[in-house]
């Protein structure tokens, strides 16, 4: 017996687009991200996936992301399940500021430490390693459970936050996790085992279109 675990980080949002730490601030999707929403549905609909629940973050951009999702699943009646230990990195201090901006006050490379760096914590934010020490324990708890009973269940979140859950799946070294990149809206498709190992791994691309680059993971990846 398998269940079906699909992880889709949110479609880009309006400080994505503006090249800001965003964390915990709670803004909305871009016209963009909006779409790379309805790709990511019509993705999962092309494999005829039906889902029994579905659990998100406690902010808007990871809620819409899986609100439109349904909606074009026709699958509005499952659970939903929204909760902040699904929240994204919190960047502290950096939340709101543009990147280019953090770079000129700090330092290249201090920058680039808090950002691809496994446990060192931006002022008053929070490291990877923080952000995993909430996400995967109620991942463990709440939503892994349901998919080595055999159950199809649907995630919609943020880079980090999923970058933990990633790497406790597949058993990655902080090293090899720092190298993950996530796409915006692009859903991964993981069918696991009764004992929660991995029996397939598939990356859900949409397909090429106009918007191809326009969201490009780079400066996203720690938002």
């Amino acid at each position: 017996m398998t269940g079906t675990l699909v992880l889709v980080r949110h479609g880009q949002s309006e400080w994505n687009e503006k090249n800001l730490f965003t964390g915990w601030a709670d803004v909305d999707l871009t016209e963009l991200g909006v779409r790379e929403a309805h790709k990511a549905a019509q993705a999962l609909k092309e494999r005829g996936l039906k889902f029994d629940e579905a659990f998100t973050s406690a902010l808007k951009r990871a809620q819409r992301t899986l609100k439109i999702i349904l909606e074009d699943l026709g699958q509005t009646d499952i659970p939903v399940t929204e909760d902040k230990a699904l929240n994204e990195r919190d960047y502290g201090n950096l939340v709101g500021m543009n990147k280019d901006e953090a770079r000129r006050k700090w330092g290249e490379e201090q920058v680039h430490i808090w950002r691809r760096s496994y446990d060192v914590r931006p002022p008053g934010g929070e490291s990877l390693k923080d952000t995993a020490e909430r996400a995967v324990p109620y991942f463990e708890k709440y939503i892994l459970p349901k998919v080595e009973a055999g159950e199809n269940v649907l995630v919609s979140a943020h880079g980090n936050s999923l970058r933990a859950i990633i790497m406790w799946l597949e058993k990655l070294t902080p090293e090899e996790v720092l190298k993950l990149e996530l796409e915006t809206g692009v859903p991964i498709l993981y069918e696991l085992d009764e004992k929660g190992n991995i029996v397939r791994k598939e990356v859900l691309h949409h397909a090429e279109d106009d918007d191809a680059g326009a969201a490009g993971e780079g400066d996203q990846a720690a938002s």
